[in-house]
């Protein structure tokens, strides 16, 4: 990873664009269903370093070199993170391509050395984003007090939120009927944690550009991961950074049933042909399994 993305908070706070033309014209569009203030400046005023005092970022357009140089010394002496367009010695970030869905935003980002490339891969993930996949986000943000209050263990509440982002309350923010989704996620709430966990195979024989969306999809919502020596470290590494990784010979039977019944997602990355092993290994009957 050669760059860090980060997100900035925009809800009252400020943002300056300095100078003419096109390329500040696109940056006012970036902010344009933001909370930001957007404020504007001409290239002579962003040489002055007292404008940028109280912004969070500032972003400068201009075809003059020496006004862009101006500007950019006149941010970072102000202590704001700065981007000037197609002079990357110049900037402290770079602009990412952005998909916009209110709460849920996706950066696709190049470093700034094939911007165009971003623009293209943006279109293949935009159309995967659901247009209402912000008002999901918004009604799970309103209800976070009551969902920690009532499932107050963090394995429980993942179990609990993904159950909730494959029900009715989701498809009700989907479509637009937020009171629906909001009623509909309070009585899940008042009924608890049902659903239990579950135990996914997947060949770890790799490549992993030959995994089904399936099994992309199950690394991707792992809480644990149980890891053959043998597996392809390159499908491990599409797993959820954060889920628990442990080596597959030191796995405990009766450990794994408490954390299934816990309505964790157990993700068995398994050596070349060793569902069928672990299946007998693991018990039909005792753990239920599936492979993808």
């Amino acid at each position: 990873m050669n760059a860090f993305p980060a997100y900035f908070p925009l809800a009252g706070k400020r943002v300056l664009i300095v100078g003419e033309g096109d390329g500040a014209e696109a940056k006012a569009r970036l902010f344009a269903s933001s909370p930001a203030t957007v404020e504007r400046l001409s290239s002579a005023a962003g040489a002055d370093a007292r404008a940028y005092v109280g912004a969070v970022l500032a972003f400068v357009a201009t075809a003059d070199d020496a006004a862009a140089e101006a500007a950019s010394r006149a941010a970072r002496a102000a202590g704001v993170p700065v981007n000037v367009v197609d002079r990357p010695g110049l900037s402290d970030f770079v602009t990412p391509a952005v998909i916009d869905r209110g709460e849920v935003v996706a950066a696709i980002g190049t470093g700034g050395t094939a911007p165009i490339l971003a623009s293209l891969l943006r279109g293949d993930i935009e159309a995967r984003v659901p247009e209402g996949a912000g008002r999901v986000a918004a009604l799970l943000g309103r209800m976070q007090p009551a969902v920690r209050a009532a499932f107050p263990d963090l394995a429980q509440r993942r179990a609990f939120l993904r159950s909730v982002l494959d029900g009715p309350a989701a498809e009700a923010a989907l479509a637009g009927d937020v009171d629906r989704a909001e009623a509909l996620l309070r009585e899940a709430i008042a009924k608890g944690l049902a659903s239990a966990g579950s135990v996914r195979l997947i060949d770890g024989a790799g490549p992993a550009d030959l995994l089904t969306l399936r099994a992309a999809r199950a690394l991707a919502e792992a809480d644990l991961l149980v890891i053959d020596p043998q597996a392809d470290p390159g499908i491990v590494t599409l797993a959820r950074r954060d889920a628990r990784r442990v080596a597959a010979q030191d796995v405990e039977e009766t450990a794994l049933q408490a954390i299934i019944a816990e309505g964790q997602r157990v993700v068995w990355i398994t050596a070349r042909g060793g569902a069928e092993a672990v299946q007998l290994r693991l018990g039909a009957e005792e753990i239920a399994t599936t492979a993808l």
